[in-house]
């Protein structure tokens, strides 16, 4: 156990579980930071790939892109390790606990019964922290949560071997090692600059052509069944809001993100105006799932152009200051 571990409320549980593990390993780094050097900051609409038989629409970057990355970027050297026996799971994150690692999961959020009944359904990328057991419960840090929580093995293990798309196959990760010297002004634009090419990428279901693409699909609904109407834009707003920190929520990261990068000696104005614009954006956004909701509640007032015109508005918002960005 990890006496020493102290638990932090986060905005998103990724970004949120890298920068509880860092800073109580000795890194202090903060959320927006883990999120921006990352270059977690996406749009995608793939209306190919289905989600409950509704195109997949992103806001951020694939799970794990922020584990994944953190050690790429900062040097950072994390054990990761998935399972295909739950038993050796149990074993392994037991032995890490008493070794006083804190310890990574990726879950599904269904399986967790300290979570609300409106916030449990099938999503299989849920990232929290043990630190610790008390007899034979689990003592977890779960960055959503004010305050820490417990749960059973079993449970617990249901939600680390959970089916479906992004199945965590019992996936855990611990800190090893964190350099001692780390040169974050190069990072930064480099983070920066990767970002902003992935935002204002030519593929039109990416970036700001992706939102604009959305925007279109949006319009072409005008004359559908009024239950699919409904079903669709009630979708946009989970894809939107509910699954992780949601669309506005992180750009609301990105933008605190940006300011904090201005004590590393880059460019102020570039990143105070940038920064203001993915704010103006994440309002947006926010104005754009609240219409759909609206839409969605009195179907006679499904107004496609206003709804479209709202995510082309935040895409131009985006574009701006991305096009600053990648002159970082």
């Amino acid at each position: 156990m990890n006496k020493d571990f102290k638990h932090s409320q986060f905005a998103h549980c990724e970004s949120g579980v890298i920068s509880s593990m860092l800073t109580n390993s000795g890194l202090k780094l903060s959320e927006p930071m883990v999120f921006g050097l990352t270059s977690t900051l996406t749009f995608a609409f793939f209306p190919i790939i289905k989600i409950n038989n509704m195109p997949l629409i992103a806001y951020r970057a694939i799970p794990k892109n922020i584990i994944n990355n953190i050690e790429k970027v900062l040097g950072v050297k994390i054990f990761k390790k998935k399972f295909q026996n739950m038993l050796e799971a149990n074993i392994e994150l037991d032995t890490a606990i008493e070794d006083g690692k804190i310890v990574g999961l990726q879950t599904s959020v269904f399986y967790l019964p300290y979570m609300p009944e409106n916030m449990r359904f099938h999503f299989n990328a849920h990232n929290l922290l043990v630190y610790g057991k008390n007899g034979k419960n689990y003592q977890i840090s779960d960055t959503v949560f004010e305050d820490v929580v417990e749960c059973s093995q079993k449970d617990l293990t249901k939600a680390r071997f959970a089916k479906g798309v992004f199945a965590p196959k019992g996936f855990m990760y611990y800190i090893l090692d964190i350099p001692k010297q780390i040169d974050f002004e190069n990072i930064l634009k480099k983070s920066i600059r990767k970002n902003a090419k992935a935002m204002l990428t030519p593929f039109p279901y990416a970036g700001v052509k992706g939102m604009r693409k959305l925007a279109k699909s949006i319009e072409k609904h005008k004359n559908k069944d009024e239950r699919y109407i409904k079903n669709y834009l009630t979708h946009i707003v989970r894809m939107q809001e509910e699954i992780g920190t949601g669309g506005g929520g992180f750009r609301y990261l990105y933008s605190a993100f940006l300011k904090e990068a201005k004590t590393y000696n880059l460019d102020i104005n570039k990143l105070e105006k940038a920064s203001e614009l993915i704010l103006l954006s994440g309002d947006t956004l926010r104005e754009f799932a609240l219409k759909c909701v609206e839409s969605a509640k009195k179907i006679d007032r499904f107004n496609p152009k206003e709804i479209a015109d709202i995510l082309i508005k935040a895409s131009k918002y985006e574009e701006e200051a991305f096009r600053i960005l990648k002159t970082i």
